[in-house]
């Protein structure tokens, strides 16, 4: 009966759940290995979206004949000129654009506070349900605003912690990209060296597959998003919505997150936009759509190709799965956690189904 395979199974399954119970009761053991991970969790993360970003521009440096050093310092100085670059050129009007935003914002909220006394005088017109939401809105404002304010203090202390502890894996990301860039390529074969050569192969082909996932990822995503960002920009420009630069830029940054992200974006902009102009609400709405058309088409499956075969709905799920788990981190690294546990998992069944092919060409 121990050659089964639905016992095999089913003592595999039995085995992994006695585990996760032991690490349950025992998981005042792994707390500081837990914070030490957690220390080191935003260079190294920070410095391989680096690594993946900037390992191309050193491999075009290096077939150049451009010696490995050289080629990472020139990596480092092209880094500093598209940083330098943005701060002169891009930075100013962005600032300027957010800080004209948040001086307009009492003038948005005394619009809104008008539209609430018109609702207020025309009862009659309005469902009684919405008439009680907005009253019971009213009577409950000034608890939350105290609750909010009796907050603040804690709420203070944890973001200057917070900020103190993401400077200080800032200023490690660079110290952390120069090695990685360096010595990246020693990874492999430091792992596989403890195999036999058939085992080694076998590992060694995992983890370029694995390699390969978090490039496409990486690389295609980060592209998208600029890409979506230049699309966002010009059609804003084109309907004249104000702060369109602002607004481009935070499509660009939330649009790192997969299918929420767009969705994340274009709220700002729907909700001072038709401030502005009721009629924005439809062409902010068309132009994201189109946006999104265009790289659903044509940016995504040229840039990550078919690499991660990830279909619309698992990634629906996942995001919303990993999101009640984890928060905004899960939301954020739901995507290619996946994508690499879906490789490991297809690239062992291959394996298993190989060696059973194997095994009965053998026989025969």
């Amino acid at each position: 009966m121990v050659h089964k395979r639905w016992f095999q199974v089913m003592l595999f399954l039995i085995m992994l759940f006695l585990l996760i119970w032991l690490v349950s009761i025992t998981h005042f053991i792994f707390f500081p290995v837990i914070r030490l991970i957690g220390a080191v969790a935003l260079p190294i993360i920070g410095a391989g979206i680096l690594y993946y970003l900037t390992k191309p521009l050193m491999h075009l440096f290096m077939l150049l004949k451009i010696n490995k050093i050289f080629s990472i310092i020139f990596v480092y100085l092209t880094l500093i000129l598209i940083g330098t670059l943005f701060i002169i050129f891009i930075w100013p009007i962005a600032q300027n654009q957010f800080t004209t935003m948040i001086d307009s914002i009492p003038q948005m909220v005394k619009l809104a506070e008008e539209t609430i006394q018109w609702v207020q005088k025309n009862y009659e017109a309005i469902p009684v349900q919405a008439v009680s939401m907005i009253n019971d809105f009213v009577a409950d404002l000034p608890s939350h605003l105290e609750g909010i304010a009796n907050n603040i203090p804690s709420f203070i202390g944890g973001f200057l912690g917070q900020v103190v502890s993401i400077a200080m894996g800032i200023v490690l990301i660079p110290f952390f990209l120069f090695f990685m860039l360096k010595d990246g390529d020693k990874l492999i074969p430091f792992i596989t060296q403890v195999f036999s050569k058939k085992k080694a192969d076998n590992v060694r082909s995992l983890l370029v597959k694995m390699d390969n996932v978090l490039s496409s990822f990486i690389q295609g995503q980060l592209l998208v998003s600029f890409f979506v960002g230049v699309l966002l920009l010009i059609g804003y420009l084109i309907i004249g919505l104000e702060y369109a630069l602002a607004f481009a830029l935070f499509g660009m940054i939330t649009n790192v997150i997969p299918f929420l992200g767009p969705y994340l974006a274009v709220i700002p902009a729907l909700i001072v936009g038709g401030f502005q102009d009721p009629m924005n609400l439809f062409w902010i709405s068309l132009i994201m759509f189109v946006a999104q058309q265009i790289e659903s088409s044509v940016i995504s499956p040229n840039v990550m190709g078919q690499v991660l075969q990830l279909h619309p709905l698992t990634v629906i799920t996942v995001i919303l799965a990993a999101g009640s788990i984890a928060g905004f981190l899960g939301i954020l690294f739901a995507v290619p956690f996946y994508a690499l546990l879906r490789t490991i998992i297809m690239h062992f069944y291959n394996t298993y189904r190989d060696s059973k092919k194997d095994k009965k060409d053998a026989l025969i």
